[in-house]
């Protein structure tokens, strides 16, 4: 029987001895071509077969499952946990004093969470005293006056727009007078001819309205205006354009918080119009609307 060069005993090998198994029985070969009767043989730990020296390797049997026990030691290795790991920036927490670069939760250096300000820390700065904690405001404390914040100025920007909105309807709907027909009338000629917009619009196509930039909330160098809109458009281009015509700051378009985004305020209808509707279906001729910030995407009651 030929005999192998034996591997180095370092470098990782697809079989293993089964000497503990079968040091009393042995065991025969299982390669096809081979019957050899070895008291040690080996056993392939892709295929689990039986081999003798000369076939342990996945080669030497030609192995249906060849590097089958590599993929299995590679997962292994990457579903160990980031702990046996050498810590990185990536793969660790660093202790939350400024001046620190330690690195903690690994093997040679846990973390401690101080009750106090709620923020983690290693051993040399774990006590209070070390991390000056009378002087930071506590991680939870600190999330909590941020939202109660939002939710005041939220709720005190509904208030203002509920209120200026019932005083303003007040003001601009028709009196039940038998005139008003005729009046409303002449009001929009009127309109008609003070009106700007885009002269591509045809004229069957255009809706008149009066537009504000409400003081509380917007700066605009034009506190009003009167203007004509396409009412094919839908109601965020008509912002859009409304904005440009009173020269009012539009950064919509930019993301950001609700608290700079503009919104289109129907007198009328006293609510709030959604970006996406068209404006023929929710304005009439001679409305009102008012461009308010930070306001939300809320619905007014009249």
């Amino acid at each position: 029987m030929a005999s192998s060069t034996p591997p180095h005993p370092s470098e990782p090998q697809s079989f293993t001895p089964m000497d503990k198994e079968m040091l009393d029985i042995g065991g025969t070969c299982q390669y096809l071509t081979c019957d050899n009767y070895d008291f040690l043989p080996f056993r392939c730990e892709s295929c689990r077969g039986r081999f003798c020296q000369d076939h342990r390797t996945e080669a030497g049997h030609k192995c249906a499952h060849a590097g089958e026990w590599a993929r299995r030691k590679a997962q292994q290795q990457a579903n160990k946990s980031p702990l046996g790991q050498k810590p990185t920036i990536n793969t660790a927490t660093q202790c939350s004093h400024p001046q620190c670069k330690t690195f903690i939760d690994t093997l040679n250096s846990v973390g401690v969470v101080c009750s106090t300000c709620n923020r983690k820390y290693c051993l040399k700065h774990r006590i209070p005293e070390d991390h000056d904690c009378s002087k930071i405001t506590p991680v939870a404390a600190r999330q909590t006056s941020t939202a109660v914040r939002q939710t005041d100025k939220a709720r005190a920007a509904l208030g203002r727009l509920k209120l200026w909105g019932k005083e303003k309807q007040a003001a601009v709907l028709p009196k039940p007078k038998p005139s008003s027909a005729a009046s409303r009338v002449i009001a929009l000629n009127q309109l008609k001819r003070t009106a700007k917009g885009d002269n591509k619009i045809p004229q069957d196509k255009r809706l008149y309205l009066h537009v504000e930039a409400e003081a509380n909330t917007t700066t605009s160098k034009l506190p009003k205006g009167e203007f004509w809109y396409s009412k094919a458009w839908s109601v965020g281009r008509l912002l859009d354009d409304a904005a440009r015509g009173l020269q009012v700051q539009n950064v919509n378009n930019r993301g950001g918080g609700e608290e700079e985004r503009l919104r289109v305020f129907h007198v009328e209808g006293g609510r709030l119009l959604e970006f996406g509707e068209k404006v023929e279906d929710v304005l009439a001729q001679g409305n009102t609307i008012v461009l308010l910030r930070g306001v939300g995407p809320v619905s007014v009651e009249a």
